[in-house]
């Protein structure tokens, strides 16, 4: 019987309350913990969108600072830009008076591009852009402006009413919906997302690259259909994953 998205919901907040019975971590825990999920989620949000280095390589260039022979530089910017922009993630959510604004958003997309190209990270296109794979069309980049606004504020105004989850699946969709920037957008989106669902007390969470065609298509379905719900238990499905391997490294 497949879950529905209230079921979803309670599992992955009775595996957020078995976590936090044993926080806070000692700091050097805390510290190996964090170390271990930037990894991770550095590598598959890159190989979501066609970045070429494994899990492997990811950990040797991050943890040691050797490049991959046969891989191009921008694959290898690309996974240290998104450690950087993984850190000021965390740091940020780790802070009870947390408030997004387009700053903070225009800053994750900054620390992680910017070795790709400087000029471009951590501010709105000034052109049209298209998706491929999908005949959906961003807005014009002479509306992305207000629609930043309006989302930041959406996200403030949602907090008190909608769940965790959902808000953080909803700020998610609409980042990549608006296209903010020339390239980057589902990895800004993606650490936008875990900045409200760790923020809330839940885990980093990654989306495999296995379900790639998953994801895109709940994207998708949530356009043409206006239809969030493939999209929600997708995203509540990622945060059990991840909350179960939390508690796997917590022997809980």
């Amino acid at each position: 019987m497949i879950p529905t998205l209230h079921e979803l919901l309670q599992k992955a907040d009775s595996y957020r309350e078995k976590i936090s019975s044993v926080w806070p971590l000692e700091k050097e825990e805390l510290k190996s913990l964090d170390n271990y999920f930037r990894i991770g989620f550095t590598y598959s949000s890159n190989a979501l969108e066609g970045n070429t280095l494994t899990i492997s390589e990811t950990k040797i260039l991050l943890e040691d600072g050797i490049t991959v022979g046969g891989k191009s530089l921008k694959d290898c910017y690309e996974a240290v830009g998104h450690s950087d922009a993984y850190d000021f993630m965390l740091d940020f959510a780790r802070q009870q008076d947390m408030e997004i604004s387009e700053d903070s958003i225009k800053k994750l997309h900054q620390l992680f591009y910017q070795k790709v190209d400087a000029k471009k990270a951590g501010q709105y296109r000034t052109i049209q852009v298209y998706i491929s794979g999908t005949d959906y069309i961003p807005p014009s980049p002479e509306d992305v402006q207000q629609l930043m606004s309006h989302m930041t504020d959406q996200i403030h105004s949602s907090r008190t009413t909608l769940h965790p989850i959902e808000l953080a699946a909803m700020a998610h969709k609409r980042l990549v919906d608006i296209h903010p920037f020339v390239d980057g957008n589902g990895r800004t989106a993606r650490l936008l997302m875990n900045l409200i669902l760790v923020n809330a007390g839940y885990g980093v969470v990654s989306i495999p690259p296995i379900w790639r065609n998953e994801y895109i298509n709940a994207l998708s379905a949530s356009r043409r259909l206006n239809d969030m719900d493939p999209f929600l238990k997708l995203i509540a499905e990622c945060v059990i994953e991840s909350e179960r391997d939390y508690c796997r490294l917590l022997k809980l």
